[in-house]
């Protein structure tokens, strides 16, 4: 049933507005913010399966997944169990432990790339040192991104990226010096002469070309065909290293990321999100005699007093035995194809131009008639018309990340009453646009 009051946020707001004076922006993360959409953030107050509940109670059908871990449903009871028995055994061991085999030999068995594997403590880090490892294995400093692809806040990163920054318009960041990122190169997405120019250009100087292979920072954005194949084939010519940034598509496009999905396999991976059950972890993997280079077995420094943590290892566990269970991604396919056909079926029914598409659980709309291939295009989009769409679904009780430069997330959680509920709500909403 579609709402027809307005949502009560008075609890939400003083919290929101005490946290201004504690944090920067009032937030811990700059993607959390409402500042592409206006109003205040919501505070959450509890999860649970697909919906969440913020401090004056109002619920939400939640298609962020605490942006993307929550694939099985939030506070899924099997994940809740295998954690309250490893809480009796410490929250922390800084030692080595069982569990991080167990889980090294399923991310192993699972993504083709992976022979060896390294647990961190988030994206960010595992992107941090997969491009030291880069560096290292070739003895080239030089990488190539992609405009609008995100591999977290390192500074060599922090050019054209996608995500918090794209959604604030943020040049890129104060306090990272040219230096830095001088020896980062960028290309447009889905454009391999731009690619194939740059190592022209720099013969010899490029360690290896890093990108997510199906982009969830510019909105959602998938590969043309040919696409990831031509940069495997560009990189292995030039001696270079090509990384899959799988931190959102690990377990998520399928069981084996979205290099299982496309059949391309990269040099390298970094995953996050879903491998820690909703607990905060990282990982970066590949081809052992490239991991082999990590130390304590080789040269390159990287270590973390938290990596491997056993509680995150247990939520991670627990929920790659959820996701390996028969029918689970057809089961996500399906419901999410629902959802975003759906979405775009009341947008032209409304008179909206409108474009999106979905890959198993992960999903974007655009407000452009589209095509999106690239962050120039997704740049395109009718922002305005995306932050009153935003706040009208809030109303409604839809919380969808609150950028047009986000991908949705879907989970085992969410039911087809759940997707004809929010369609309901889009109906209403676009119809007031």
């Amino acid at each position: 049933m579609v709402s027809t009051t307005p949502l009560k946020t008075t609890k939400s707001q003083e919290i929101f507005n005490a946290a201004q004076s504690l944090m920067p922006g009032g937030v811990n993360s700059p993607v959390r913010a409402f500042k592409s959409v206006g109003g205040q953030p919501i505070v959450f107050d509890r999860v649970k399966g697909a919906y969440a509940w913020d401090v004056d109670n109002n619920r939400y059908v939640d298609y962020i997944g605490t942006w993307g871990p929550a694939i099985c449903g939030h506070a899924h009871p099997e994940v809740l169990s295998a954690l309250a028995a490893a809480l009796e055994k410490g929250t922390s061991f800084g030692a080595p432990c069982a569990l991080e085999n167990v889980l090294a030999e399923m991310v192993i068995d699972a993504v083709p790339s992976i022979e060896m594997v390294r647990f961190v403590n988030s994206g960010t880090e595992a992107c941090m040192a997969v491009l030291r490892l880069m560096r290292a294995y070739t003895g080239r400093n030089k990488i190539i991104k992609f405009e609008g692809c995100y591999h977290g806040h390192a500074d060599m990163f922090l050019v054209k990226a996608g995500s918090g920054v794209a959604t604030l318009g943020l040049p890129d960041s104060p306090g990272v010096p040219k230096s830095t990122t001088a020896d980062t190169l960028t290309a447009p997405y889905n454009n391999l002469e731009a690619v194939k120019a740059l190592f022209k250009q720099h013969p010899g100087e490029i360690s290896g070309v890093i990108l997510e292979p199906v982009v969830g920072n510019s909105g959602f954005i998938i590969p043309d065909g040919g696409f990831l194949e031509g940069l495997r084939e560009i990189t292995q010519e030039n001696g270079a290293l090509l990384v899959f940034d799988e931190v959102m598509t690990g377990f998520r496009i399928s069981y084996g990321g979205a290099q299982a999905k496309f059949n391309v396999t990269p040099d390298l991976t970094t995953l996050g999100k879903i491998i820690g059950g909703g607990l905060p972890v990282g990982a970066y993997g590949g081809r052992k005699e490239i991991m082999e280079m990590v130390a304590p077995a080789g040269p390159m420094y990287q270590a973390g007093t938290l990596s491997g943590n056993p509680l995150a290892m247990t939520a991670g566990i627990k929920t790659l035995e959820i996701l390996q269970r028969s029918g689970t991604y057809e089961q996500l396919e399906a419901i999410t194809h629902k959802l975003i056909t759906g979405l775009l079926a009341v947008a032209k029914e409304t008179g909206h131009a409108a474009c999106g598409g979905n890959l198993s659980a992960m999903f974007g709309l655009f407000f452009t008639e589209g095509p999106v291939n690239s962050y120039d295009d997704a740049k395109q989009s009718d922002l305005e018309k995306f932050s009153r769409f935003h706040r009208g679904m809030l109303e409604q009780g839809v919380y969808l990340a609150p950028s047009q430069f986000e991908a949705g997330f879907m989970s085992l959680a969410h039911t087809e009453e759940d997707i004809e509920f929010t369609l309901t709500a889009a109906r209403k909403v676009m119809s007031e646009l």
